[in-house]
């Protein structure tokens, strides 16, 4: 890379929640930026100045980007200086298996960019993934490339941001870098230090794919432990909130709150890569995830034990009306979401659900409501997300069943 560093050009494969935050920040830093999806119609809503995602601050920086040329969108790649992959890494679910990372979407990025790719290039991956990955990416490109393995630079960064929070923790946040070798390291610690804040940190490759498998499944953890408490007291009797709430007041106790599950595209996915990768050894990663899959049983038999009981008091049918359905508060992320997973079920098994979401526009599965509507037309109340919206209803004197912290 002898080129000034502004000048060169920026190539980002996958233009979801990370590859297009990511977009937006290096454009605002000065870099020119080929935008890359397979979606048709992603890609043709980015080329008018439009978002697909809702993300604080993003439109702005988008429709300035592109109307400045600083940010192009294609379906394809072009030659480019460097290659950020941030393309999804799904589960592969097997009967009576662990579910596994399918990292074909990884692969086949590396495909589409092979042809483009010359010496000095470096390639970037910012994906979950199995520890090893980046040596197979590296490895495929030497096979598939005139370039020597040894001329190569490749190295991993995975992203840690906050959904709602995108543009700031991008810049801000600390990062994790591991190169095949030296060179990619420091290429790519260059690269990150002309956009990031925070500090920047080298390692192995293998050790930053397994830091952000680390990092998620600490957190899985910890929310298993919330939501099996959240179980226990209700079987006694006792408000988990405020045992969570008093049993923090220790100096060295912090428990984070109970919810009706865990969702989001990484927490609820990647400790199954460690799981599926080394199975004999992750027993503690295992129960915990499936800690979080049985919270959400659990509070899908709760609501169909209260509408029946609720049915028997007031003699007739029963409309339940449900609070949210993205996988956290304030955005409209509904990826692994444990709430519209529950509402999904609810209407499987031919409940009368209506459902509100102040965050979504619409989707495909059902209709949405207004908030108005919900809170005056159903016989039960159930708070599944706890979207700010919500906070200004007042549930005194409803029927109403809260998973989420709302009204205790």
């Amino acid at each position: 890379m002898k080129k000034e560093f502004k000048d060169l050009k920026i190539c980002i494969l996958g233009l979801g929640y990370i590859g297009l935050p990511t977009a937006a920040i290096l454009t605002r830093a000065g870099f020119n930026v080929l935008g890359v999806d397979t979606n048709d119609s992603v890609v043709n809503i980015i080329k008018k100045g439009e978002i697909h995602i809702k993300e604080n601050g993003l439109k702005d920086l988008i429709s300035r980007a592109v109307s400045k040329k600083l940010l192009k969108v294609s379906t394809k790649p072009a030659q480019s200086d460097i290659f950020i992959i941030c393309v999804p890494t799904p589960l592969q679910i097997n009967n009576n298996k662990l579910p596994k990372p399918d990292i074909s979407y990884v692969l086949n990025a590396i495909d589409s960019i092979t042809p483009f790719i010359k010496k000095g290039d470096l390639i970037i991956l910012e994906s979950t993934c199995p520890v090893g990955t980046s040596n197979i990416i590296a490895k495929k490109l030497q096979e598939n490339s005139n370039i020597d393995f040894s001329e190569l630079n490749v190295a991993y960064c995975p992203e840690r941001v906050l959904p709602g929070n995108i543009l700031f923790e991008l810049t801000n946040n600390d990062r994790v870098i591991g190169g095949i070798n030296s060179r990619s390291s420091k290429l790519a610690e260059a690269f990150y230090r002309s956009f990031c804040k925070g500090k920047l940190f080298i390692t192995s490759t293998k050790t930053a794919e397994m830091v952000k498998l680390t990092e998620n499944s600490y957190r899985d953890l910890n929310i298993a432990f919330a939501n099996q408490l959240s179980i226990i007291c209700d079987e006694i009797g006792i408000d988990a909130n405020e045992l969570i709430s008093l049993s923090n007041h220790h100096p060295r106790v912090n428990i984070l709150q109970p919810g009706c599950g865990v969702g989001g595209h990484c927490i609820a996915i990647d400790p199954w890569f460690i799981t599926s990768s080394f199975p004999d050894n992750s027993s503690l990663i295992r129960t915990a995830r499936e800690v979080n899959l049985h919270k959400e049983t659990w509070v899908l038999n709760k609501i169909m034990d209260y509408v029946e009981k609720i049915r028997g008091k007031l003699k007739k049918e029963i409309k339940i009306g449900c609070y949210g359905i993205s996988f956290k508060p304030n955005v409209d992320d509904t990826r692994e979401s444990p709430a519209l997973k529950i509402v999904l079920e609810l209407l499987s098994n031919n409940f009368d659900v209506v459902v509100c979401d102040p965050n979504i526009k619409n989707i495909d599965l059902f209709d949405l409501v207004s908030l108005d509507e919900i809170y005056h037309s159903v016989d039960i109340h159930i708070l599944l997300v706890s979207h700010s919206e919500f906070y200004q209803l007042d549930f005194l004197n409803k029927n109403v069943l809260d998973f989420c912290g709302l009204v205790n």
